[in-house]
């Protein structure tokens, strides 16, 4: 048993002696981050009270110095949908047949014109 083991039952270790890892959530991950900027504790009593190291501290203002430049580099307005290969290219052939369709129709159209006006197009 370590020091930091003391008082501790053998049975409350893990098996391996290696402790389980901690998930922190998004929020708390911005609480210590805003704790640790603000400076008015020291960082190692925040480091100890949260149960982290240093280098989980960095990787948190990574983190949110990462996506912080992310969100502020997002235009305003409505972003763009992508859409796969897949559905692009039905559409696509969507598009086309519709287009044959519209061309079929106005040349059905001049001709029952022709045939309803005597030749003229003005009513």
């Amino acid at each position: 048993m370590s020091v930091s083991d003391k008082g501790k039952s053998p049975d409350s270790l893990p098996p391996d002696g290696k402790h389980k890892r901690r998930f922190l959530s998004p929020e708390k991950k911005y609480q210590i981050f805003l704790e640790a900027q603000r400076g008015e504790a020291p960082v190692g009593e925040l480091l100890r009270r949260e149960g982290l190291y240093s280098t989980d501290l960095a990787r948190i203002q990574r983190q949110v110095k990462e996506s912080s430049l992310q969100g502020l580099a997002k235009r305003p307005g409505r972003s763009k949908k992508m859409v796969s290969e897949q559905e692009y290219d039905a559409l696509k052939q969507e598009l086309e047949e519709k287009e044959r369709v519209m061309a079929e129709m106005a040349v059905e159209l001049a001709v029952l014109r022709k045939k309803t006006n005597g030749g003229s197009w003005e009513r």
